[in-house]
């Protein structure tokens, strides 16, 4: 990366901008609200926009001890970032949780609420919309927000753009000799002021002629400007003609590669995106964005990432357009997301747990045999580095995945194996704000498709994320949704789902009689379809919503149809725990002797099932049931044997408690 030259006189005015009074106080007005001050840098993609925003904030970074946040509200390619995602981003940024499904006024709010007691500075690069910027404004006058844009951005107070056109020819020679050293500049110091000026003192165009003339030490300057000056007038400006020359430079196998760039999504390119555009080894694409980066077509990001400059993204569409197929550009795009894919089964089998313990260490080998070595993760801690720096990239990929309005085989498999991915390695309450826009990317394209089997499963998904983070009664009206398009598909899995899901959301919400009703119904769909694990379960939870509801009569024969279930099963820890909560039952509608039996049972098939945990709270539910029955010496050893089937875990309090 270069060293940032030039731009003093528009680095003091920024900072002279930040103690400016408002001019809402110089017209006499109180302002509506304390909020913080934005500087706005305003230029054409290609003039340094973004390099003086950070010589800024490199500048003034002591001044904000809290640190800095960085968001872009525009991808390379040219799509702007949804809001919602922009202030989850920066979320993220301060260590804040973000709901998954929370809106973007609920996220907005969060984020002045985590600012209020803060000094920072948020850097919003590429901003095109005002609305995009006001959502991440914090409510209060100890922050300082920079905003990149290409033009002013009406309709946020208070702002006066710093307007950026060239570099002044000094600072442009400066910036062409950190590409090319100074003694060619020094040699020849009128071609480096005429190379300059043929650039319009545009940063971009100045580091590709820079980068051109670094590639080709024999290369004069004065060559370099000669053939820029000597392009046709239809090229377009300074920045159209470096490109051109640099482009027109490269071997042909090189050039395709640029070509395709475009495709890789949200802008973020690594060795496995352009060896599967392309279709050439890991290797040679490695060496060959290596190559791009000197010339200043790509800029090295992290962990092997590149990124795609803006200003340079339509120029490589329009080439892309021109010079490949439409049939090929599909092919490519097919072979990125397959790659993709891939690398996305073998990141999930490093954090699936082993047999033999945790995952990744002993098992991740053999669950990736027939996996090619470039293909493979080093450890799990690879693997995860891997997702959390491509995830922005793997986002974008997935809309690029249903972009199309199908969900194809790919589609769905991409969807599935990056929630798989995200899942294992981040838990799914750590992951539900990513798989939340997943399962709604997947649920927007089944509805407009009319694929209902999609539009089940998306709202299944979706459900359980909103019933996990106590949105209960959203939940309901997704699996009420979940169950029309199950039964329009004609799929009797998910129609169970969520018969059965609409009965613990109303369960959530203490409403039995709908609980019970509900769960009756899925039951008898489960009956029909002769599903005798789903019978059992179900069983069980009628039994529980009883429970709840005082009915020990209808608990009890719910309880026993679940213990006889899990028998014919052969399934000796649900049979025991069945048997479990008979006995507690039992003991709740004032029969102890038949509880002490039912007990003594299910402490039998714990034993059977290796269950120490539950041999421990049988044992307790014996001895308070001993208790009452006025047996206190036997109550005593029972209590013994639950110490010593859990010595010192600290649950066990919960597990003496249990019959409380």
């Amino acid at each position: 990366m270069t060293d940032f030259v030039g731009r003093r006189r528009e680095l003091k005015e920024l900072r002279e901008d930040i103690a400016r009074t408002g001019l809402d106080t110089l017209s006499g007005r109180k302002a509506k609200s304390p909020r913080a001050r934005v500087l706005l840098v305003a230029g054409r993609p290609g003039s340094g926009r973004t390099a003086l925003a950070e010589a800024l904030v490199r500048e003034i970074a002591e001044e904000y001890p809290d640190g800095v946040l960085r968001v872009r509200l525009t991808a390379p390619t040219g799509e702007s970032v949804a809001t919602e995602r922009a202030v989850r981003t920066l979320l993220e940024g301060l260590g804040q949780p973000t709901p998954p499904g929370a809106g973007e006024d609920d996220l907005s709010s969060a984020l002045r609420t985590a600012l209020a007691d803060r000094r920072m500075v948020l850097l919003v690069d590429d901003a095109s919309d005002p609305h995009q910027v006001d959502a991440l404004l914090p409510d209060t006058p100890e922050c300082l927000v920079v905003v990149t844009s290409e033009g002013p951005l009406t309709g946020i107070p208070d702002v006066r753009p710093c307007t950026l056109g060239g570099l002044d020819t000094p600072s442009a020679v400066r910036m062409l000799v950190q590409r090319i050293g100074d003694i060619r500049a020094a040699n020849d110091p009128r071609a480096a002021e005429a190379l300059a000026e043929e650039c319009g003192g545009q940063p971009a165009a100045l580091a590709l002629a820079g980068g051109w003339l670094a590639a080709r030490p024999k290369a004069s300057v004065a060559d370099v400007g000669k053939q820029l000056h000597d392009m046709p007038a239809g090229v377009g400006g300074p920045l159209a003609r470096a490109f051109r020359l640099v482009y027109e430079s490269l071997p042909q196998p090189a050039q395709r590669t640029l070509r395709l760039l475009p495709l890789a999504p949200a802008g973020l390119v690594d060795s496995h995106v352009a060896s599967a555009l392309a279709g050439c080894s890991v290797a040679a694409a490695q060496a060959t964005l290596e190559d791009f980066a000197a010339l200043g077509l790509l800029r090295p990001a992290h962990d092997g990432l590149y990124l795609l400059p803006g200003c340079l993204a339509p120029l490589l569409q329009a080439l892309l357009e021109a010079k490949e197929r439409p049939a090929e550009v599909q092919l490519a795009r097919a072979r990125m997301l397959e790659r993709t894919v891939r690398l996305l089964l073998s990141c999930r089998a490093m954090a699936e747990p082993d047999e033999d313990g945790p995952g990744g260490a002993v098992g991740a080998p053999e669950k990736l045999d027939g996996v090619p070595r470039a293909l493979r993760f080093a450890d799990r801690r690879a693997a995860e580095t891997w997702l959390n720096t491509r995830l922005p990239a793997l986002l974008a990929a997935a809309s690029l995945a249903v972009a199309d309005g199908e969900l194809d085989t790919l589609a769905r498999r991409f969807v599935a194996a990056l929630a798989r991915a995200l899942s294992e390695h981040r838990g799914t309450a750590g992951a539900a704000p990513e798989l939340y826009g997943l399962h709604r990317l997947v649920l927007d394209v089944a509805e407009r498709r009319d694929l209902y089997r999609e539009q089940a499963a998306a709202l299944l998904n979706l459900a359980d994320l909103d019933a996990e983070t106590g949105r209960t009664r959203e939940a309901l009206d997704r699996y009420r949704a979940a169950l029309d398009a199950g039964k329009a598909a004609n799929d009797p899995y998910a129609s169970g789902r969520a018969m059965e899901s609409v009965g613990g959301a109303h369960q959530e919400l203490g409403d039995w009689h709908r609980a019970s009703d509900w769960f009756g119904r899925a039951l008898s769909h489960a009956l029909a379809r002769g599903e005798r694990a789903d019978e059992a379960r179900l069983y069980g939870r009628l039994g529980n919503v009883h429970t709840y509801a005082g009915r020990y009569g209808d608990a009890l024969r719910s309880w026993r149809a679940a213990s006889a279930g899990y028998r014919k099963l052969a399934d000796v820890p649900g049979q025991a725990k069945a048997l479990s909560e008979m006995a507690r039952i039992q003991e709740y509608a004032g029969r102890p002797e038949e509880s002490l039996h039912t007990c003594r049972e299910a402490v039998e098939l714990a034993r059977k099932a290796g269950d120490l945990r539950l041999q421990a709270a049988l044992q307790v539910r014996l001895a308070d049931t001993l208790d009452r029955l006025g047996d206190p010496a036997a109550a005593r050893l029972h209590r013994s044997a639950a110490d010593r089937l859990l010595g010192d875990d600290p649950a066990a309090c919960e597990i003496r408690s249990v019959s409380d």
